[in-house]
């Protein structure tokens, strides 16, 4: 920033940005709002992105010389990964988006998880109707392609 202060986490500077452009909310409209969103959000990041992370992280060529990566930790994420994608697609069975009928940082946090995961082939079953309408809906944004 123009004072010298870095906002480096990716929900800090998304909360930031909301502040100074709160149209449209991405973080919720009220209090009820902001916390089913940050709920979602949570969930996202501490359960999706966190199984794709680590399956990501003892696959991928990226981390070969970083990390010891360990098969077996791997197929754990990603068995573990696949059935958050099966839950999630419940989930969002009778609503449009992760935390409901609006777009959210939830949408956004899941988009990138699942992203990351088609890097090393983890990807969204086909079979997950829900899931697969969702990804293709907000994979679709202007803001997704940049």
């Amino acid at each position: 920033m123009d004072d010298g202060t870095c906002i480096a986490e990716s929900v800090a500077i998304c909360r930031y940005f909301e502040d100074l452009h709160p149209q449209p909310a991405l973080v919720g409209v009220d209090a009820k709002d902001r916390a089913v969103v940050e709920m979602w959000n949570r969930r996202m990041e501490l359960v999706l992105f966190a199984y794709i992370g680590r399956y990501f992280q003892h696959t991928s060529e990226i981390f070969k010389t970083r990390i010891k990566q360990i098969p077996e930790v791997a197929e754990v994420a990603r068995e573990a990964a696949l059935a958050q994608m099966r839950m999630i697609d419940g989930f969002i069975a009778g609503r449009r988006f992760i935390a409901g009928e609006r777009y959210t940082i939830a949408d956004i946090t899941a988009m990138v998880a699942l992203g990351l995961g088609a890097v090393v082939g983890l990807t969204v079953d086909s079979g997950l109707a829900n899931l697969t309408r969702w990804y293709g809906e907000v994979s679709a944004r202007p803001s997704a392609r940049a």
